[in-house]
């Protein structure tokens, strides 16, 4: 902690002083996320908070590897919302500018793009934002919320509230719609019936369940249809929504809610893919009391947290990065994965004492690499996914959150549906 808080206040005290710029020694690293297209709304300001740490490690005397010091020199590309050029730009940071590590990816399909890429390569991928897991590659780190780090402690949350209707709506990808699946299953073992899961159910050609949930593509903006569907699925009382809706869709979509006169008294939504970022772009007054869970909120109330931010809008201010937007500007969950993740890579790169992957790799799966980050204490686990703080908050009229529940320390575990179907037999018989 008090490392951390030197660290920023460092930054604060020395950004405007010293010129950037870089030493002989540097080290490249990649800057993966979409600028451009229906992500954008969500991905660049991973971007500015991945250039932000890069930045405070830089001006803190950077990345300490035997008795040299590196310099962090970043490579951005532009995913642009496009899941194949997502890999084409992965192979260029790889292939071309050789870089060290890489930050990035949004969406599932844009990590699955990429992952191929980073296994043949050797590459090293950290990848931030909460994720349907079932999925486990030697050359990724997740610092993401698996589903039993966000989506299930939600439902745990609901139940808790009495509510007994779950409504599912996501964006039409592997996320949601892997996540819905497992929330269906998980909803069936914690008593709730079929007929009170909405949004409709797809079967395969023996009558099992194989998709659960009712999904829009990339960038839908009618939901007219769906909000009255939801409206009247809602109209016992008892109902809430599980939103894993993608990019800017959501604006439309808590607009028409909003103008359908849905408020979260009636049917609270609980959004897994929608922080407080893209919520500058929402009608928050209209959304007080909607939920959100996530390993981060602005609102936390801890010194490290204050210190972040206080040196986050110090750099937004001062900084030269092109493209870094300065005004209303906030910080939410995926953002405080993307820079912990820089800070564990550090970590693992000053322990391994080298920038091999292989060696970094092992450093990293030792389980001693932790950080004390904005959101609470975060460590690396063996299998790839980490350890960290899981909250559950409610909006409030300036956009913001207030804590209502803290789940501390909570174990990634990616693989969550062999084991579900596992009990939901035994529950059978």
């Amino acid at each position: 902690m008090k490392s951390y808080l030197f660290k920023s206040l460092a930054l604060v005290a020395a950004l405007t002083l010293t010129p950037r710029g870089y030493a002989d020694d540097t080290v490249k690293v990649g800057v993966l996320h979409s600028l451009s297209g229906t992500m954008a709304i969500s991905e660049t300001s991973l971007r500015d908070v991945l250039l932000y740490a890069f930045d405070e490690i830089n001006t803190a005397g950077g990345i300490k590897v035997g008795d040299k010091s590196y310099k962090i020199e970043p490579v951005v590309v532009d995913g642009a919302s496009n899941w194949p050029l997502f890999a084409e730009k992965a192979k260029q940071l790889l292939e071309v500018d050789k870089v060290a590590v890489t930050f990035g990816c949004w969406t599932s399909v844009s990590r699955k793009s990429v992952l191929p890429v980073f296994e043949q390569d050797k590459g090293l991928l950290f990848y931030p934002v909460q994720y349907e897991g079932e999925e486990l590659s030697k050359n990724i780190f997740y610092t993401a919320e698996a589903v039993n780090q966000q989506a299930t402690p939600a439902v745990d949350y609901m139940l808790k509230q009495g509510k007994k209707k779950f409504y599912l709506i996501g964006t039409d990808y592997v996320y949601p719609q892997t996540t819905d699946l497992i929330l269906y299953k998980y909803l069936l073992l914690h008593g709730i019936p079929a007929e009170n899961i909405g949004g409709g159910f797809r079967k395969d050609d023996s009558g099992k369940v194989i998709s659960a949930g009712k999904y829009v593509p990339f960038g839908h903006t009618d939901f007219q249809q769906i909000v009255a569907d939801i409206k009247q699925f809602a109209a016992s009382g008892d109902a809430c929504v599980l939103n894993t809706v993608n990019g800017d869709s959501n604006v439309p979509l808590f607009k028409e809610i909003a103008a359908a006169g849905l408020t979260a008294a009636d049917c609270p939504v609980v959004s897994f893919s929608l922080a407080e970022d893209e919520l500058r772009a929402l009608p928050t007054k209209d959304l007080v009391g909607e939920l959100g869970c996530w390993t981060y909120f602005m609102s936390l109330n801890t010194p490290a947290n204050k210190m972040f931010l206080k040196s986050w809008n110090t750099w937004v201010k001062s900084q030269d990065h092109p493209g870094v937007v300065k005004e209303k500007r906030v910080v939410d969950s995926p953002m405080v994965l993307s820079y912990d993740g820089v800070y564990l890579w550090k970590a693992a790169v000053e322990k391994a004492g080298s920038f091999d992957v292989d060696k970094v790799t092992a450093a990293l799966e030792s389980g001693d690499i932790s950080f004390e980050g904005p959101g609470g204490l975060i460590t690396m686990q063996k299998n790839h996914h980490a350890t960290k703080n899981v909250y559950i908050g409610e909006t409030k009229a300036n956009g913001q959150f207030k804590i209502l529940e803290t789940f501390p320390q909570v174990y990634g575990e990616p693989f969550l549906l062999k084991d579900l179907d596992a009990k939901l037999t035994a529950a059978t018989k």
